[in-house]
């Protein structure tokens, strides 16, 4: 099973099926990059995705729109020189991510495919051209910025050209440790589940349909109206006991029933692809029991006792020792800015912050721990959490002493958005572009269009 649950996708079914929708007869081309066109009609339907996110119609977003398009055939194109490619195992795999996320939204295959007005299948191969396109652009643009290092000195001479009026104000922020206690059940307690995972097992073995039953039994919210489908990964997408089955196995073959951290599963390997292997899996859960939670609240209250009694011990210590999050236990048992995960900051703002962590900490003195307090996760399961409040900032003017690690990210990302912007200037010169007069308005567009008398120069 996946290490992070099921890919759930923002945007409604809506902009799923509107951007599934064929292109009209009548189109034009929008722009010509190179031997490569961008339609109309690709325009309109990123449009269309845009107002189904619910936001205000403004036409001056087929501007922005139009040049994305335009930078992607550019950075397409620099990438067939470079011998940048993408493997097909990723596109499969990306496309197979998104349409899971459709899949779900819609409540079923069949219903997927009555929206799209056409089989899973045959919109996979649509959409396919586009989306490898997109993920060789994102490689060629990974590549022209690989070689960026952001220094001490260049993070200094960033903040001090920020003119005084435009210093950012930051919000309040913290630093949060917790060490968490599962209620885990015991070998006689899990024992029900296992049985029912080895009667599907089986069933299976002896001829039912594997995709049936996953729908009917399993209990992994992402996959069991696929059958079970998991589609194409790679070994570090799921856990290691799954992955150590999922790629042992040969094509056609059923594993035995094993168990993870989710729960007792069988798999059966569809197609092995080099690295990335198509799977699909039958889960069975076993629900927490009243006597588990309370073995976990024991444990906590104990270790709670022991904070107590001996405070010279270093929280992370403590964290990495008893703390059953798998995330936070090796890193000092500190929770981690979601929003900011590639520099990985423990400083988080207090409005980004779970709303039952906010709650607790909100009255807690910096380096103090809380009791034992009963959680509830996003998937519902409960866990008992002791909380440290590391550090608490104020809201307060960016500064380099306590604000460092942002202002280096933006240091960096200026240095990245510059060395793109300079790319694009020297390649759009050297690139026959010709755009539709609809667009050769738009500001962020002025100056890409090859000049006329080169245009005519180059004509045979």
């Amino acid at each position: 099973m996946r290490k992070f649950g099921s890919a759930i996708l923002s945007f409604t079914l809506f902009v799923s099926v509107a951007m599934a929708q064929p292109k009209h007869t009548l189109d034009k081309i929008a722009a010509v990059v190179g031997s490569s066109v961008v339609l109309q009609s690709d325009i309109e339907l990123k449009y269309a995705t845009y107002l189904a996110q619910g936001n205000p119609p403004n036409p001056d977003i087929k501007c922005q729109i139009a040049q994305n398009f335009i930078t992607q055939k550019l950075l397409a194109a620099q990438a067939i020189i470079d011998s940048v490619e993408v493997k097909d195992d990723e596109v499969d795999a990306d496309i197979d991510r998104r349409m899971r996320g459709m899949i779900q939204r819609a409540g079923s295959q069949d219903r997927l495919e009555q929206f799209l007005g056409r089989s899973v299948i045959q919109y996979k191969d649509e959409i396919r051209p586009d989306i490898k396109e997109e993920l060789v652009a994102q490689k060629m643009q990974q590549k022209i910025t690989a070689d960026i290092n952001t220094t001490p000195e260049d993070v200094k001479k960033f903040f001090d050209k920020i003119p005084k009026d435009s210093i950012p104000t930051f919000n309040k922020e913290v630093e949060v440790g917790e060490i968490q206690f599962d209620a885990k059940l015991n070998n006689a307690e899990k024992e029900a589940y296992r049985q029912k995972a080895e009667e599907l097992y089986k069933r299976v073995k002896n001829g039912e349909d594997f995709g049936a039953l996953a729908r009917l039994y399993s209990q992994d919210p992402g996959s069991s109206l696929q059958g079970g489908d998991l589609g194409f990964a790679d070994r570090s997408t799921f856990v290691k006991e799954f992955a150590a089955w999922a790629f042992r196995l040969k094509a056609g073959e059923i594993s035995p029933v094993f168990e993870t951290d989710f729960g007792f599963h069988f798999l059966q390997v569809i197609e092995r692809r080099g690295e990335q292997v198509h799977v699909r899996h039958i889960l069975i859960i076993p629900a927490v029991t009243g006597a588990a939670l309370e073995r976990a609240k024991a444990k906590a209250d104990s270790v709670y006792d022991f904070t107590q009694k001996n405070k010279k011990i270093d929280f992370s210590t403590l964290a990495a020792f008893y703390s059953d999050d798998k995330e936070t236990k090796y890193n000092g048992g500190m929770m981690l800015n979601a929003d900011n995960v590639e520099t990985r900051t423990t400083y988080i703002p207090t409005d980004r912050l779970d709303p039952q962590v906010a709650l607790v900490t909100d009255t807690m003195k910096v380096g103090t721990v809380s009791k034992p307090i009963l959680f509830t996760g996003a998937d519902g399961k409960k866990n008992y959490k002791i909380l440290y409040l590391k550090s608490s900032t104020n809201a307060h003017k960016a500064n380099l002493l306590q604000d460092y690690p942002k202002i280096k990210g933006y240091a960096t990302n200026n240095k990245i958005d510059r060395k793109v912007s300079e790319w694009f200037q020297k390649k759009r010169k050297q690139t026959f572009i010709k755009i539709d007069p609809e667009y050769q308005v738009c500001p962020s567009l002025k100056g890409w269009a090859t000049p006329v008398e080169t245009t005519a120069a180059v004509k045979p």
